[in-house]
């Protein structure tokens, strides 16, 4: 597993335990070298390669899109190609930050992509080199995940909103884009499912239901017993670097007709993430 000290990766690590028969994280296997990921992977053989790293400062690759490709598009290309000559499976992790908004229904998997960002279009050309390797493949998009541990230094959305709270700063957060969230451990949960389930191509998985950012953080709030006021901004207000889609809620209907449960209501899975923080 390449990306394991990331939220998700972490939360990986603790469900499948002895399973695991390689994990690091970019110190141990930085996934641009590819044939250091080659020799990781030849000398582990494993049966399912799973791709946790990502590039994921959105607003940071408007300025760095040399990197945001090299993390996001060349990165999963060389775990794919050395999945294939391994003939494991390789699982990917993507985004909804593909689709451009401009649904008002939950996206789906067949639902043409169109990313707005460098952020969106660097993982976009990573699924596309996943598809292109050969081997088979399991691609997972997700959307605004939290959870524990994570590489950023302020943590995740949520982690961030309690830190500006009890620090007294100012919270301003986008009003106008709505997005699923995701619990690391429910996805991590999900993903060994879907893998048990022999399940290959193109899946969405996201707690159930939606909210803005706004709304999210005026949870994370009242869950956590903070007084702190949020005010809602429009996108063009907050004017961030990076345009992002003003609706990206994922269907979760293909991985649900496998017969695989539906992740937990967000505002369930907020609350334990929060109980453990």
């Amino acid at each position: 597993m390449a990306g394991s000290a990331g939220q998700l990766g972490r939360a990986l690590v603790e469900r499948l335990g002895s399973r695991v028969v390689w994990a690091g994280g970019r110190d141990a296997l930085d996934v641009r070298d590819e044939a250091a990921v080659r020799a990781r992977v030849a000398d582990a053989r494993p049966d399912v390669v799973v791709n946790a790293t990502a590039y994921n400062m959105v607003d940071r690759a408007e300025a760095e899109p040399d990197e945001a490709m090299a993390v996001n598009e060349a990165g999963p290309r060389h775990l794919a190609v050395a999945a294939a000559e391994a003939r494991a499976v390789l699982v990917h992790v993507s985004t909804n930050y593909v689709f451009d908004g401009g649904l008002r229904r939950p996206y789906t998997e067949d639902d043409a992509v169109r990313p707005l960002s460098v952020y969106g279009r660097s993982k976009r050309a990573g699924e596309i080199a996943v598809m292109s390797a050969g081997g088979p493949n399991l691609i997972v998009r997700t959307s605004a995940l939290f959870g524990q541990g994570g590489n950023q230094a302020r943590g995740n959305f949520v982690d961030r909103i309690l830190e500006g709270a009890r620090s007294g700063v100012p919270l301003r957060v986008v009003n106008d884009q709505e997005v699923s969230t995701t619990y690391a451990p429910d996805l991590a949960a999900a993903l060994v499912a879907l893998v048990e389930a022999d399940c290959r191509g193109i899946f969405h998985v996201v707690n159930e239901g939606s909210c803005t950012w706004h709304a999210l953080a005026v949870e994370a709030l009242r869950q956590a017993g903070l007084p702190a006021k949020v005010q809602a901004l429009t996108s063009e207000e907050l004017a961030a670097p990076a345009r992002r889609p003003r609706y990206s809620v994922l269907s979760t209907e293909r991985y649900r007709s496998r017969g695989l449960p539906p992740l937990r209501e967000w505002r369930a899975a907020l609350a334990e993430h929060l109980a453990n923080v």
